[in-house]
């Protein structure tokens, strides 16, 4: 038997059916610019305003503070040059964590480029940021600190609740910067309770249109815009609003947070599950934390003795979808900065494959799965010996 099991829902999720439809809907219908003055215009405003009163609900802050963007990589570039330069007469120095997404790092990268001073705080071997690192290194000049919710490759979850306490305490200038683009849909994220000053979400994540995301930005918060023209969204980024992604967002939002309990839990059980099914091919080990305590839908694994690019194309063959490392950064394959960090070794990093689960993943998949591992993973093994 074969059937298709898609497990790489970190990398990009499919659209729900509700999605498609105001997608169509915004294409074809009430295609009218949302800056225009007539009617039609006024019509796409409106579904730009829903879906922003949908999104502030969900994470209990103010729709002005919602501000649309391209989707998670603008978002996390807006947030770290936005703030840096906007705020360099108070301080020069920036904290990030070594295991953040490229859309974290390269802009970090830049701003060293730039003259500011970067901070990289290192993690334990579940992929965790170390606090009492964190504690060491805040200071008066600190003006940002941006440290990820949940990491893309393992589902380590940061406490970023303790960390926004302790930045209060030390920097209280400093602007906590979040990049929750694993976390939206998979927690309940209050940034004014958690002391979160910017927060960035991709809609693709969530089942939402690709091209689409999010920046939430404390009303107190000072960003300089990077993108300048018509001074849509109060001027802090023009161009005329993508009303198709935006209306998608917030339907895909509404959808996801509607059965949040249920949604992690079957994802949990399905973890679980794989893990223990995996339990049975010797010499497989499970990176990152507990599996309960990290995030629902990601499960790192390393097959010892098989490279990660030949157990993805032989999975591929028997219709199962996983990836290497991390599916982000678009073919190149140089060693994961992240499960470097974690302290471990270069044979474990190159046999790491990343399984990632939606709610839309069955007990079924999971089990044609842990049937074909068991097929396959000793072929491969005695193949790679040769």
């Amino acid at each position: 038997m074969s059937m298709e099991v898609y497990f790489d829902n970190s990398a990009t999720t499919r659209c729900y059916d509700a999605v498609k439809e105001i997608v169509i809907r915004t294409m074809t219908e009430d295609f009218g610019n949302p800056s225009a003055m007539h009617l039609k215009g006024v019509e796409a405003e409106k579904y730009v305003k829903d879906s922003a009163a949908k999104l502030a609900r969900i994470l209990k802050v103010q729709e002005k503070e919602i501000l649309f963007t391209s989707g998670g990589t603008e978002s996390d570039n807006l947030a770290l040059i936005g703030a840096a330069m906007a705020n360099k007469r108070s301080g020069n120095h920036i904290i990030t964590t070594a295991v953040e997404h490229p859309a974290v790092g390269q802009p970090a990268l830049f701003l060293q480029e730039q003259g500011f001073e970067v901070t990289y705080l290192p993690v334990d071997n579940r992929g965790v940021v170390k606090l009492d690192a964190l504690e060491a290194v805040l200071r008066p000049d600190t003006i940002l600190v941006s440290v990820m919710y949940v990491n893309n490759e393992v589902g380590a979850v940061m406490p970023v609740e303790e960390i926004g306490r302790r930045i209060r305490e030390k920097s209280p200038k400093a602007l906590f910067h979040v990049d929750a683009i694993q976390a939206f849909g998979k927690y309940r994220i209050y940034p004014k309770k958690m002391g979160i000053d910017l927060l960035s979400v991709s809609s693709h994540k969530i089942h939402g249109p690709k091209g689409v995301g999010f920046l939430y930005i404390n009303e107190k918060a000072k960003l300089q815009p990077q993108i300048l023209g018509g001074g849509q969204q109060s001027g802090m980024r023009s161009g005329t609003d993508n009303v198709p992604g935006i209306a998608g967002l917030g339907v895909a939002a509404e959808e996801i947070y509607h059965d949040l309990d249920a949604n992690v839990e079957r994802m949990y059980s399905l973890k679980e599950h794989i893990a223990k099914g995996l339990e049975k091919i010797p010499d497989i080990r499970i990176n990152g934390m507990a599996l309960r305590e990290g995030a629902p839908q990601i499960l790192s694994i390393s097959v010892m003795g098989v490279r990660s690019e030949v157990l993805l194309h032989s999975l591929e063959e028997r219709g199962i979808f996983v990836s290497a490392g991390s599916a982000c950064s678009s073919h190149k394959r140089k060693p994961s900065s992240t499960l470097t960090a974690m302290g471990m070794a270069k044979d474990q990093i190159e046999s790491t494959v990343r399984l990632s689960f939606s709610e839309e993943n069955t007990a079924e998949e999971a089990d044609y799965f842990l049937q074909v591992m068991g097929e396959l993973v000793p072929v491969l093994r005695r193949y790679s010996r040769r």
